[in-house]
């Protein structure tokens, strides 16, 4: 009896640390998200203002990695963030975490490391990434994003795509054709971070998820970038 106890003890505390790992790994994932917009809008030639300014949501995944899938593909982990409010006028909200899968993603993926940064531009595209996987440029467009602070937000490329994407490689930042590529929420890792189960749809669309400590880094940058909406502005004039 007791050399069960201890074997019980002994496996209960393997699964908790196992746990406490996961959780801290995704936290640190987080955080390193914070890290990478925070490098990347700290820069001149980054995602122009008028384009962040109109972003409904940011999605940010730190240090894409080759992986071997026969002809070769890409995967990487990271998080989204949203404005909260129905309309998506109010402030950053909680993140949540997200992957994504491709066959291929542009030609710099031969570095080690390739940040990608994509930004969610109207409702329709915010609405397809909230309970399921989403195929870029099949079943929402995407485009490679303009790049230069001063670049005017009325581009084709932002009028029409539902997705713009960056990406930077060894110091390079540049737009980046994502299409083909699969963005799915991670709920397994939202998990690790909250501690708790929450979807992707609870946390962009309630109003009682508070950002984890290790979310602030990259709510707070996008906050102070970009603190007002103004998707509507042009459509209000």
């Amino acid at each position: 009896m007791v050399r069960f106890s201890v074997a019980v003890c002994l496996v209960c505390g393997v699964a908790a640390l196992g746990a406490q790992n996961a959780q801290n790994k995704e936290q640190s994932r987080l955080e390193n998200c914070g890290v990478v917009i925070e490098e990347i809008l700290g820069v001149p030639e980054n995602i122009p203002q008028a384009l962040l300014d109109k972003a409904e949501c940011v999605v940010v995944i730190p240090s894409v990695i080759k992986v071997a899938m026969g002809i070769g593909g890409s995967s990487g982990r990271g998080a989204m963030v949203c404005r909260t409010g129905n309309s998506f006028e109010g402030p950053w909200g909680a993140p949540a975490m997200y992957a994504i899968e491709s066959g291929s993603i542009g030609l710099q993926l031969g570095a080690e490391a390739t940040d990608l940064v994509l930004l969610v531009m109207n409702p329709r595209g915010v609405g397809a990434l909230l309970d399921t996987k989403v195929k870029l440029g099949g079943d929402a467009s995407a485009a490679a994003g303009p790049k230069g602070r001063s670049i005017d937000a009325s581009t084709d490329a932002s009028m029409k795509a539902e997705f713009l994407s960056y990406s930077r490689s060894r110091g390079l930042f540049a737009g980046v054709s994502l299409s083909g590529s699969s963005l799915r929420p991670d709920n397994d890792a939202t998990a690790d971070v909250y501690g708790r189960t929450l979807t992707a749809r609870r946390i962009m669309t309630g109003s009682a998820v508070t950002v984890p400590e290790s979310g602030r880094r990259l709510v707070n940058a996008l906050q102070k970038n970009a603190p007002y909406n103004r998707s509507n502005e042009s459509a209000s004039r």
